[in-house]
């Protein structure tokens, strides 16, 4: 029963993982945009978040009726104004410019908030469990984290393949220079993208701050798990993004219980893994 409850908690952290890689997933797929910066952003949503919380009064998670309008506008602006001007064949501009993002990021956030690590008040949603027998329990905070994300990459699935919304984005992605001879603006359905992928950001950090300590100098680890849960399930594939959070998530929890010195590296080891047999990883897609 450890083994089960091992690879249970292993199931739930990777839905936090496939938060951090959902947006990577969605910007590669529509725009072939990897954001350096991505993890980054994670932490600002966190950091945003700390601040509503300690400014207004409201929990956590009501905070994210401040942060996720708040980044879905940062994620728009930055792409119509910054990245869009980045975007072509070459694909070093944009990984240039969004790795400088990171270092300037990075440095307001050490300058504004200083180095001390921050966490959000979880209360009694971080110490409650649901027993489901004697030995396994699950706990409500990571539950629903997990339930979260499912919930958010079922709902972009929807946007996708449900709404005009979606047809654009799809379109956009197979073949930009027909769209634009149709009347549709690549720069608007760019920056919407973004500003989805941001709003998505945001309740990973936000969750991410219920979960863990942070400061303003480990969104490169979180990118890192990002990239690693996109590639594992396909670049380009919202579910297969679940999928690789989950395996990632499942592996780190393996490993953990085997020796709490082999958390990362597990995960590292079945990336590896993963990539040599699969280097498209278990479901590629352009956009799914």
């Amino acid at each position: 029963m450890e083994w089960v409850n091992t690879v249970v908690q292993g199931v739930l952290l990777g839905g936090l993982y496939a938060m951090f890689a959902t947006g990577l997933s969605l910007m590669f797929g529509i725009m072939r945009l990897v954001n350096i910066a991505h993890g980054d952003f994670i932490i600002l949503g966190a950091y945003l978040g700390l601040v509503v919380v300690t400014t207004l009064g409201l929990s956590p998670l009501l905070s994210l009726i401040i942060v996720l309008p708040v980044m879905f506008m940062i994620g728009y602006v930055l792409q119509r104004v910054l990245l869009n001007r980045t975007l072509g064949t070459d694909i070093l501009p944009p990984l240039l410019v969004t790795f400088g993002l990171s270092i300037i990021l990075q440095n307001i956030l050490l300058e504004v908030f200083s180095a001390d690590t921050q966490k959000l008040p979880a209360g009694e949603l971080g110490l409650s469990s649901i027993t489901v027998t004697g030995d396994l329990s699950i706990g409500v905070l990571p539950l629903i984290t997990f339930l979260v994300s499912v919930a958010v990459i079922g709902g972009l699935q929807f946007l996708f393949y449900r709404t005009e919304l979606g047809r654009a984005f799809r379109a956009t992605s197979d073949d930009q220079e027909t769209v634009r001879l149709m009347g549709v603006g690549n720069s608007h359905i760019f920056g919407l993208a973004m500003a989805i992928a941001m709003a998505v950001v945001a309740v990973a950090g936000i969750f991410l701050a219920l979960k863990t300590n942070f400061d303003p100098t480990i969104g490169p680890a979180r990118l890192l798990y990002g990239f690693e849960a996109v590639i594992i399930g396909g670049l380009g594939s919202l579910w297969g993004t679940l999928v690789g959070g989950i395996i990632l998530g499942v592996a780190q929890a393996i490993g953990a219980q085997i020796d709490p010195g082999w958390q990362i590296l597990a995960g590292h080891l079945v990336f590896l893994i993963i990539l040599i047999f699969r280097p498209r990883g278990l479901f590629p897609r352009s956009v799914d």
